[in-house]
């Protein structure tokens, strides 16, 4: 199989259909990892309307439909099926079997299929585990694949008569107006929109499909907080909630929907599937999702604004530990992504650590201040807005005080969003009257943020000892090292895991010897993405696993490396 190997540049040319594969390293035995291939299909013989693919986010939007295609026509087809039949011997056949990326209900820029907005060309990138008998090749099933398989699928899936062109119109006028729709947000001063209609419950913990209609309770805007837009390619108005900048909490009873919200509100930087129910439930592409992750390294982090104080006087300013707790995980979690540029937070507290989001009266006056070295959030969060623009969305359902602070509060109740802010607001009131004796309210009194410090990677902890990747979505092998992503929620695929390794790798080159600050090296890692594409992280090597993650995750995955001195303050 060998022979079969092309150069990136110059390939194989079908003569029946006029596209271009080019093959990468072929595998050695079946047992090997598969061989990656590209297809290259000209405009002229795709022949897609040139309106489909006018700009990034319609040739984004068409690529995602053709992967699609491609997806379910090798499963149709029996083209992701092996040759073994179940026969795992050495010496029975094997492999023969064509893989593309499986596609997710978020529409991603990614490496399986491309469009080139400026010439129509499409690119598609699948795996095929070439056939063998134990070390012999099995030629004729690989004549098969090669001849037959590759050019039913291009013919099938990536050929504008093929299609159902009214549902391809739709699907990239959809993913065309739920980005004009995100892009709206700050115009607005709002974080989060949510349309009215939508379906936000998913069909299982493991299922991110819808759960169906009957069943699901639709989405309601409050009417004090509906908004309404026109979409551009529809031409349909849209009236929803739109969660304005500031503090908003969502609080309610357990059950009653609280954290199907936030969910909904965490992916809403991704447009969605035709049909996902999300699709117009949008949130600033700058919105992290803060947690506590008890035992996650911290590398060189001031946590002083929320820490200090600490027994045997342990600094905070330049905090590092292989272990933190669930407060200073915490600390660390949202001064990280301030640091490299998120502006807004959303936090529900099933997953934060309790110690860090409260400490009420009587705790403060039993605990005295200078024993305890935490500041909780409900003193910060006011003043990280009006100090910092940072605002914040916060599932609530165990503290009051946060009532003190808050710009608005929405109640959840049986999967229905009411706005209770003119109700919260008298409670605030009527408790202030009526402390207990000898008792000073001081639990949710705001206090200035503190300074946030730059810090830069140091390059040669980021050179991985040994082959680096992916076991699973939130795990990756780098080097020597365990990489865990368990705390950075917002990865929705593992094909952004897949990214996010690559891009690791290219940490050493941009720190310019700790010269670049952590921002400064995302800056320069997404200048690469944008001009030259995913497939940049993987120059030559037909990667068709890789999905584009934000720059909040792979500053997560630089702030989790466990390597000692990765990082510096400046």
């Amino acid at each position: 199989y060998h022979d079969l190997e092309t150069s990136p540049t110059k390939g194989w040319v079908n003569d029946n259909l006029g596209f271009t594969l080019y093959i990468g390293r072929t595998q050695s035995d079946p047992f090997a990892p598969p061989t990656r291939t590209r297809l290259v299909v000209p405009a002229s013989i795709a022949q897609f309307p040139p309106t489909l693919y006018s700009n990034k986010i319609r040739s984004m939007a068409l690529a995602d439909y053709l992967q699609r295609a491609l997806y379910a026509n090798c499963q149709e087809m029996g083209a992701d099926a092996s040759l073994n039949g179940g026969n795992k011997s050495w010496s029975g056949p094997k492999g023969g079997d064509v893989q593309i990326l499986e596609p997710c209900q978020h529409i991603l820029e990614q490496t399986a299929v491309t469009v080139n907005p400026s010439t129509g060309d499409i690119t598609a990138q699948v795996t095929i585990n070439l056939p063998a008998r134990g070390r012999t090749i099995l030629g004729q099933a690989a004549q098969q694949i090669f001849g037959n398989v590759l050019e039913t699928l291009v013919v099938k899936a990536l050929k504008y008569t093929s299609l159902n062109g009214t549902k391809l119109q739709s699907h990239v006028d959809s993913v065309e107006d739920q980005d004009w729709l995100g892009k709206q947000l700050q115009q607005q001063n709002l974080i989060s929109f949510v349309c009215n209609g939508a379906v936000l419950p998913r069909l299982s913990g493991v299922d991110d499909r819808p759960m169906p209609s009957n069943t699901a309770i639709s989405f309601e805007s409050p009417p004090q907080m509906e908004t309404t837009f026109t979409l551009p390619n529809s031409k349909r108005t849209i009236t929803g909630m739109g969660v304005p900048e500031g503090v908003t909490l969502i609080c309610g009873g357990g059950f009653h929907g609280k954290s199907t919200l936030l969910a909904a509100l965490q992916v809403g930087m991704y447009p969605k599937l035709p049909g996902d129910g999300r699709e117009f439930c949008v949130t600033l592409p700058t919105a992290a999702k803060i947690r506590a992750e008890d035992g996650r390294c911290v590398n060189a982090v001031d946590i002083s604004p929320f820490i200090d104080n600490l027994p045997f006087g342990r600094d905070t300013v330049c905090f590092s530990t292989e272990d933190a707790s669930g407060s200073t995980s915490q600390a660390s979690n949202i001064v990280e992504a301030v640091e490299v540029g998120a502006k807004a937070l959303l936090v529900d507290e099933d997953t934060c650590a309790t110690n860090f989001m409260i400490r009420d009266d009587k705790m403060m006056q039993l605990v005295a201040p200078e024993k305890e070295p935490i500041t909780p959030f409900v003193r910060k969060v006011r003043s990280l807005y009006e100090d910092k623009g940072i605002s914040s969305i916060i599932v609530v359902g165990g503290s009051g005080d946060y009532f003190d602070v808050a710009d608005r509060v929405i109640m959840m109740d049986c999967y229905k969003c009411l706005d209770v802010t003119e109700r919260a607001k008298e409670i605030v009131a009527k408790s202030s009257n009526a402390n207990l004796p000898g008792i000073q309210h001081d639990a949710s009194s705001t206090m200035p943020f503190g300074t946030i410090r730059s810090r830069t990677p140091i390059g040669e902890p980021f050179k991985a000892k040994g082959k680096v990747s992916v076991k699973r979505i939130d795990v990756i092998t780098y080097g020597d090292i365990e990489l865990h992503l368990s705390g950075l929620e917002q990865i929705v695929t593992q094909s952004q895991t897949a990214a996010i390794a690559q891009a690791l790798q290219k940490i050493a080159n941009l720190a310019s010897s700790g010269k670049n600050t952590l921002p400064r090296v995302l800056d320069l890692l997404e200048e690469i993405l944008d001009n030259d594409g995913l497939d940049s992280l993987a120059p030559g090597q037909f990667n068709g696993g890789l999905a584009r993650p934000r720059r909040l995750e792979m500053a997560g995955a630089i702030n989790r490396l466990r390597k000692k001195g990765s990082m510096v303050q400046k």
